[in-house]
């Protein structure tokens, strides 16, 4: 069997559950019958209520990730500032920027 249902986290599969089964009830509630709104309101929900069960800090100790504890970020070594060279002369002769008087 390609997936290992050993890795699943059952626990978030059946919240995500039950928030579609809540999504498709109201979906069905709010439209009065009609299939093609139920299946647009059902997803709108549905996305709503995952948006903010995953991203809401809710401090509920539910799972929130699919892959377990983050790796810590590596941290690139400091780059040495960039000394600055000394400015370019221009190639133009002329140096004096005043108008010419007549």
């Amino acid at each position: 069997m390609p997936i290992d249902l050993a890795q699943v986290d059952w626990l978030y599969v059946l919240v995500l559950a039950v928030l579609a089964f809540i999504a498709s009830g109201i979906g069905n509630l709010v439209s009065f019958a009609s299939r093609g709104s139920a299946a647009v309101v059902s997803a709108i929900l549905f996305a709503a209520l995952f948006v903010a069960f995953t991203y809401y800090p809710h401090h509920l100790p539910l799972p929130t990730r699919l892959a377990g504890p983050a790796a810590p970020a590596a941290t690139p070594a400091p780059v040495a500032p960039a000394t600055p060279d000394a400015p370019a002369r221009p190639r133009n002769p002329v140096r004096d920027i005043t108008p010419p008087q007549q």
